[in-house]
This record gives C-alpha cells, sequence and structure tokens, in this order.
C-alpha cells in the first residue's frame, strides 16, 4: 500500500464560508495555517489542517465600519474567541469514495476546544504531486443541527 502526503501550501489555501442567518447570509475566507492531505493507493484516507481564527474575512460587507464590527462580533466569544483559541482544528476520520473522484468524507472539527463531528461531499483531484480538494456540501452530523 503506497502512502504518498501532499502538504497544504497556506498561502495558496483558504476556506470559503457562508454563515447563514434569518434574516439573509454573510460569506468570507479564513486562513489555514498548516496541514496535510493522506492518500493511500491514491485514494484519500486522511487529513489534518489547523485553521488560523484570527484570519476571517468578511468579503460581502463593503462598509468599512460595518465589516470590522462584524470581524471583532466573530473574533469574540460569541463565536470564535479568537484571543483566547487561534487555532481551530479539523481532521478527516473517514473518507468514502464515489465515483469521478468524489467522497463522502466524515470528520471532526474542534472549535474553542469543542469537537464536533461534520459531514461534507468533497471532489478531490490529484494532478501529479498537486492535490485539489473542493467540498460539495457541508452539514454537522445527525443530532449537531
Amino acid at each position: 500500500m503506497e502512502n504518498k502526503k501532499f502538504k497544504i501550501i497556506p498561502a495558496q489555501s483558504n476556506i470559503d464560508w457562508t454563515g447563514r442567518k434569518v434574516t439573509g447570509a454573510h460569506n468570507g475566507t479564513i486562513a489555514i495555517k498548516e496541514g496535510e492531505f493522506v492518500l493511500s493507493d491514491g485514494k484519500l484516507t486522511g487529513s489534518k489542517f489547523v485553521i488560523d481564527t484570527t484570519s476571517i474575512k468578511i468579503l460581502d460587507l463593503t462598509d468599512p465600519a460595518t465589516n470590522a464590527q462584524f470581524a471583532g462580533h466573530l473574533a469574540s466569544d460569541d463565536f470564535f474567541a479568537s484571543e483566547k483559541y487561534p487555532e481551530a482544528f479539523f481532521e478527516i476520520t473517514s473518507a468514502e469514495p464515489g465515483g469521478d473522484n468524489t467522497y463522502d468524507i466524515n470528520g471532526e472539527l474542534t472549535i474553542k476546544g469543542i469537537t464536533h463531528p461534520i459531514i461534507f461531499g468533497a471532489i478531490v483531484n490529484v494532478s501529479g504531486d498537486i492535490l485539489l480538494p473542493r467540498v460539495k456540501s457541508l452539514s454537522t452530523a445527525p443530532g449537531m443541527e
């Protein structure tokens, strides 16, 4: 069984996020600090990465004052508590391959020292020494809504 590790290049990687509420939604990015993906015999088998909670950016609020206020809210104890918890963590616990480079992924996301299971679909393309993952859909595990 051949294992191949793909290191995440932080300068070329980030997580796109969307936060929804009753009255609308916001979107932005948050940086990946470090991590890797592991393939065994060409199939995704694992991943671990560190998320920099201090790097969150809001892309849809163009007014600087409103953007700064919301960013402060996200960094507060209400959300990431970035001062106390500057890092969040994600680890794949299982990756079930489907057709056309798709996977059903189960993982654990740890924010503020609290770990919750998440489930998502992903497309993982490998070209030589480059791995390009893309999330198709994301949800919390059953019972975690």
